[in-house]
């Protein structure tokens, strides 16, 4: 039986998924989360809504049968599904174009009230990569496929779960020297996840449908700007150094042999295209869905684990 209140979440482990179940549970929505490996992701998906709130699921095999079960059930979908490197069973074309051309099938199917979907800003330039490629995929399959879509185009997404300024406050942590793609000129509109997880909230609120819809926070910050701030806020002076396009492209080739890279060749050429407005689809703000957190002030609260001294330093620098 299909309850009018529940919100299946594909992609629920992480930092965006594990939000929106704090968000949706705490407003009394029932969450059916979604999960490759209870064993793994599990313990933490469970410790983010109260008792009897949160229903976890877990499905080895996306297919039509087991996805239904869920879909039955539930009358929002939400697509957080990604990668940002290709692994050896995960594609981005299986990812970013194939699973969500079948959820979106399935959604129509169980008629769904929303199909939410999340994408990825600036990409229509980036012709030259094979991720912003399926993402584009991803979403010309859902316009085709649901007409009751929302599709989400979010710049940065951070916070202290995140993968991006976590990983860069540990490097610069450590490392004397810096490159800087591009001449670090890349522009980004980052946006904090409590941030777009009240916009996924409010789109749900208001049975928003057809829309594609840009996500930003308040601020344009260059890829140098962000690295600034980084530093300032882990109290470390280090050199940024721009680094040639041929040196960049051998630097990515080595890092992408690592098992989480660091960098690869495909990374760097979206790195050529801002991640900013393209102005082609209405933003948040237009929406006057407000995502006012200001970058340095958000990852001033958690940057103290990479500084010296730790927790302490940042209780002696608020006196």
């Amino acid at each position: 039986m299909k309850n009018q209140d529940s919100i299946l979440i594909f992609g629920s482990s992480g930092q965006i998924g594990k939000s929106l179940i704090r968000k949706f549970t705490k407003n009394n929505y029932k969450v059916i989360a979604v999960t490759r490996s209870i064993h793994q992701k599990g313990y933490q998906i469970k410790t983010q809504s109260n008792y009897g709130y949160l229903e976890l699921e877990e499905i080895k095999s996306f297919n039509d049968e087991n996805i239904s079960k869920l879909m039955e059930k539930s009358s929002v979908c939400i697509n957080l599904i990604g990668i940002l490197f290709e692994k050896k069973n995960n594609h981005f074309n299986l990812l970013h174009s194939d699973l969500p051309s079948m959820l979106s099938k399935l959604a129509l199917k169980n008629s769904l009230k929303q199909f939410i979907h999340l994408s990825a800003l600036g990409i229509e330039t980036a012709t030259d990569s094979l991720y912003a490629m399926s993402k584009l995929d991803g979403e010309k399959n859902i316009k085709k496929n649901f007409e009751n879509f929302v599709i989400l185009k979010p710049s940065i997404v951070y916070s202290v779960d995140d993968n991006f300024t976590t990983n860069f406050m540990r490097l610069l942590n450590f490392l004397p020297i810096m490159p800087l793609y591009y001449g670090g000129q890349t522009k980004f509109t980052p946006i904090h996840v409590s941030d777009l997880t009240d916009i996924i909230f409010e789109i749900v609120e208001k049975k928003i449908t057809g829309e594609t819809i840009e996500c930003i926070g308040p601020e344009v910050l260059t890829f140098k700007e962000i690295l600034l701030k980084i530093l300032k806020s882990i109290n470390k002076k280090r050199i940024l150094i721009p680094l040639p396009l041929l040196i960049a492209k051998l630097n990515a080739k080595l890092f992408q042999l690592m098992p989480n890279p660091l960098l690869t060749i495909d990374q760097l050429k979206l790195l050529k295209y801002d991640n900013v407005v393209s102005k082609k689809y209405k933003t948040n703000f237009d929406f006057k869905m407000k995502a006012n957190k200001k970058f340095d002030e958000e990852i001033n609260r958690y940057s103290f684990n990479w500084t010296s001294g730790g927790q302490f330093s940042k209780k002696k620098i608020q006196k």
